[in-house]
């Protein structure tokens, strides 16, 4: 006997809503079981990691800056992975973008004029483009996978930056500390207030009602999600593979790189070798997390916002590592695909048929490791 996964006649749209909110709950059940194991009381820490972000103005300002990157790149991620694209070098991308939109105050400090922000954003935009752009090539051209290639350039990208901020841009007033001069002026984002909330933030809500309605309503986002359910009849359709290659790691690539010169235009200030705490990497749980929704992305990133939060509140008051604290966002991804193969699919119990040795008859019912490996392959590449 063994378990199988047959695949449901029809998905239930009421489960594809709750298994995203049923993932974040088996999450907060796995954290209770994880704080009793260490001797740690569950409700308290949960209320830590969970709740205590939520509950003074400062922490929601935070949780809307540590948000606002998720939510752009995870909106770029989904377009994606909608196309079945699997763009895992997001975080190279967001350095590139930051690279290109900080070399304006680093090459040109005195351009301190209305036009300098803008420009920023555009070259960082350009530099997200111009690295994702090398696993479309590549993918195009030779068949190459983009998994590999987009992951292999984050390292290219990160050893770039660190080279940069100890060498040529390095500040030569920093007392030989590893980073650029500061942004000052028109060089920064402005600000809401006193608080650290950036104009990142309205771009982001920008950016994701935009691409829903570009998904929804246009041609391109027609081919786009034909390309990702019907590869073989997109192509019947007359859609061009390659250009669809282009325009989705084009668009991911953007936004990746916008959230990169958000980031040092905004909280960093400054080129250092540590731009990120890897959200272009947690970016691909905001996507699922957000059913490949640019504006379910909302959503999914003020949840990961919130572990981020959470998890450097549990590092001082509960003393508790910062890798145990990353655990919650490897198991949130793991039980997000485990909840997505239980709404596509169903278990069943089968018994063993005769003639299965003899290779002739039907094919046989599809395992738990078949059904499942297109996840396992998403997930080993988080």
């Amino acid at each position: 006997m063994r378990l199988v996964l047959e695949k449901r006649p029809e998905r239930n749209r009421w489960m594809q809503v709750a298994s995203p909110l049923l993932a974040v709950t088996l999450t907060v059940l796995f954290g209770c079981i994880l704080f009793a194991v260490r001797g740690i009381d569950p409700l308290h820490a949960i209320y830590v990691y969970f709740i205590g972000p939520l509950t003074t103005l400062w922490s929601i300002e935070e949780l809307i800056v540590k948000a606002t990157p998720l939510v752009l790149i995870g909106a770029g991620l989904a377009i994606c992975f909608r196309a079945d694209l699997w763009n895992i070098g997001a975080e190279g991308q967001l350095i590139a973008g930051a690279l290109a939109g900080g070399s304006i105050p680093i090459l040109a400090p005195h351009w301190d004029s209305s036009l300098a922000i803008p420009a920023m954003l555009l070259l960082g935009m350009l530099g997200g483009m111009a690295w994702a752009a090398v696993p479309a090539l590549l993918r195009n051209r030779f068949g190459a996978n983009e998994i590999l290639t987009s992951l292999m350039l984050v390292y290219v990208a990160q050893y770039l930056l660190d080279w940069l901020v100890r060498g040529p841009w390095r500040d030569p007033q920093g007392f030989n500390f590893p980073k650029s001069i500061s942004f000052n002026d028109w060089h920064l984002l402005a600000t809401f207030g006193d608080g650290r909330v950036h104009l990142g933030a309205v771009f982001a809500l920008v950016v994701a009602a935009v691409l829903a309605v570009f998904m929804a309503r246009t041609l391109k986002g027609f081919e786009i999600r034909a390309r990702g359910e019907a590869p073989r009849a997109s192509t019947f359709g007359g859609f061009s593979v390659p250009g669809t290659t282009w325009l989705c790691f084009g668009i991911s690539g953007a936004l990746a790189g916008l959230a990169g010169i958000c980031e040092v235009a905004g909280p960093v200030g400054q080129l250092q070798p540590t731009i990120s705490p890897g959200y272009g990497f947690t970016a691909i749980i905001v996507a699922f997390l957000g059913r490949l929704n640019p504006l379910g992305a909302l959503f999914g990133g003020l949840v990961l916002a919130v572990c981020y939060l959470g998890g450097e509140a549990a590092q001082v008051e509960l003393s508790i590592s910062e890798k145990t604290a990353q655990v919650f966002q490897g198991v949130l991804l793991f039980l997000i695909l485990a909840c997505d193969t239980l709404v596509r699919c169903r278990v069943r119990l089968e018994r063993g048929t005769q003639g299965s040795s003899s290779g002739q008859g039907a094919a046989p019912p599809l395992g738990i490791e078949d059904a499942g490996s297109r996840a396992a392959s998403e997930g080993a590449a988080r």
